[in-house]
């Protein structure tokens, strides 16, 4: 493999937060250890979700990793789709408010909760 996908939740040009899938080259490394190049991170924060944890819809505030370490998230978007991501997992969440917008949470965001009898646990790594 020469590349890893990796899933973006985004803003698209009417405001809207989806899911698009984008391709990581793998170019430095040995063939035994491919590795991408080196990204920035300024902060990392862990968090614990009871069961039962549910969000309203909202905007990501800064752009960031989001890797579950324990239990399932399921990441719901206003058009009625959701990915569900398990320990191991992670997607970079970019869905930011567009500049000089007022949040409409009938427009805006995506939402997020708790799956399963597992607390969850996600490390956040802000970029």
């Amino acid at each position: 493999m020469n590349e890893y996908i990796q899933v973006v939740l985004y803003t698209d040009h009417e405001g809207r937060a989806r899911f698009r899938e984008e391709a990581v080259p793998l170019e430095q490394g040995t063939p035994a250890a491919r590795l991408s190049m080196l990204h920035g991170a300024s902060a990392v924060q862990w968090r614990e979700s009871p069961v039962g944890f549910a969000s309203d819809f909202h905007c990501t505030g800064s752009p960031q990793w989001l890797v579950v370490l324990q239990g399932c998230m399921e990441i719901g978007l206003q058009d009625g789709s959701s990915r569900r991501f398990g320990p191991g997992q992670m997607f970079f969440s970019a869905d930011t408010l567009p500049e000089g917008e007022v949040f409409d949470p009938l427009r805006h965001g995506h939402r997020s909760r708790q799956v399963g009898e597992e607390p969850l646990v996600t490390l956040f790594v802000r970029v």
